[in-house]
């Protein structure tokens, strides 16, 4: 048997097989007791600051340059 041929036998056979386990596999997992509040939570993640913007971290803040500043030593 050449390679091909066993390749698509290979394919037709258990990558087929395979692939719908997982597809059914992510089904399940999305549809799992208890997923509701994580799927609730991503989709509105994108809501949660809409009223004012959320607090700089102070790591990412810039240091204050002005002139008379306390930290210019």
């Amino acid at each position: 048997m050449d390679r091909y041929s066993f390749l698509r036998q290979l394919a037709d056979s258990w990558v087929l097989l395979t692939l719908v386990l997982v597809f059914l596999g992510v089904i399940v997992f999305v549809f799992r007791p208890g997923s509701r509040r994580a799927h609730r939570d991503a989709a509105e993640s994108i809501f949660r600051n809409e009223k004012k913007p959320a607090p700089e971290p102070e790591s990412d803040r810039a240091p204050d340059r002005r002139p008379g500043n306390k930290d210019d030593h």
